[in-house]
């Protein structure tokens, strides 16, 4: 019997309960891990909630990412072997391969022995978020130096990859934050510059940073009435990557700055990334000579134990965290 999490029922943190289940042995392909941390992310509170992209059938396990030891591993897989340190990179299905226990199960080709300078809270905050990052900002948009690039909800984890991304090809990172409490954190987190929407007009401040010409790439979670004033300071030809949907309000079709400026809008998730084989060696590639260069370093916010995971969920949902909150095992 081994520790997992699990839901019976949609709704708040309090829905989740630890309970013992019986998890098979590895199976062909597969590596099981011992968890020593979980990396936590807004997309399993939406599956819990219900409002997820997936409708898992109950009770379900729910995580994306872990990282641990090798317990075993199944038939075929020859690069990894018992006593392994590894991290998992996001499966495509939460639902399928839940990260919350304290043995986790996934196909080989999702795990990585990460660098041994990161220890095992760090390793466990490294995938989702510098590869959503690297997915829209390197492999679509081609963000190089002397580009301005916008990045809302900026003090979120992948918010701050997405800093982090951009400094290391040598562009200008514009962070968008909700109000001034994070923006000196921001500012220390080597954003170019920050923008405050609860007291500065977007657009205007926007075109001021950027000048003549205009923002190039806007990498955006929040969506709704900020779309317009996004597009209004884009350069011609920009490219608005949306990945999120963090307003409630309706997001308007700036059609006027669509046409004016033959702009595009793509949303964007990164199982783009991580379901294509080619794609992924290459961000793996730049993620793991950021984290050995020291210019990709992630930002831990606050760590729960195990049996704290209502608690975490909780605060994950408090919008107050700035970069990663990590469970420990």
């Amino acid at each position: 019997m081994t520790r997992v999490v699990r839901f019976h029922q949609h709704g708040g943190p309090e829905v989740l309960r630890i309970e013992d289940v019986d998890l098979p042995r590895p199976g062909p392909g597969e590596v099981q891990i011992r968890v020593k941390a979980l990396g936590l992310n807004r997309a399993e509170a939406l599956l819990r909630a219900g409002a997820y992209i997936q409708t898992p059938t109950l009770p379900s396990g729910l995580g994306l990412e872990a990282s641990g030891v090798v317990e075993a591993v199944g038939e075929g897989v020859e690069d990894f072997g018992p006593g392994d340190s590894v991290s998992v990179i996001p499966p495509q299905s939460m639902i399928r391969w839940p990260a919350y226990g304290e043995l986790a199960t996934y196909p080989a080709g999702l795990i990585v022995k990460h660098p041994p300078s990161l220890g095992w809270q760090t390793a466990a905050a490294v995938w989702t978020q510098y590869l959503t990052a690297y997915g829209a900002l390197i492999d679509i948009a081609k963000l190089h130096k002397g580009d301005c690039v916008v990045i809302t909800a900026a003090s979120s984890s992948v918010g701050l990859a997405a800093i982090q991304i951009a400094n290391r090809v040598g562009a200008t990172a514009i962070a968008v934050t909700r109000t001034w409490a994070k923006k000196q954190a921001l500012l220390d987190a080597d954003a170019a510059e920050v923008v405050v929407l609860a007291e500065e007009d977007l657009a205007a401040r926007l075109n001021q940073i950027a000048g003549p010409q205009g923002v190039r790439v806007v990498f955006d979670a929040i969506g709704g009435p900020i779309f317009e004033p996004l597009t209004e300071a884009m350069s011609k030809g920009g490219i608005l990557i949306e990945y999120g949907g963090l307003s409630p309000e309706p997001t308007p079709f700036p059609l006027p700055a669509v046409l004016a400026k033959t702009l595009t809008l793509r949303g964007y998730l990164v199982h783009e990334i991580t379901g294509n084989p080619v794609k992924l060696e290459a961000a793996k590639a730049f993620i793991l000579e950021g984290l050995e260069d020291g210019t990709l370093r992630p930002v831990i916010d606050r760590t729960f134990a195990f049996d704290q995971i209502v608690e975490a969920h909780r605060y994950i949902e408090s919008n107050e965290q700035f970069g990663k909150i990590v469970v420990t095992i």
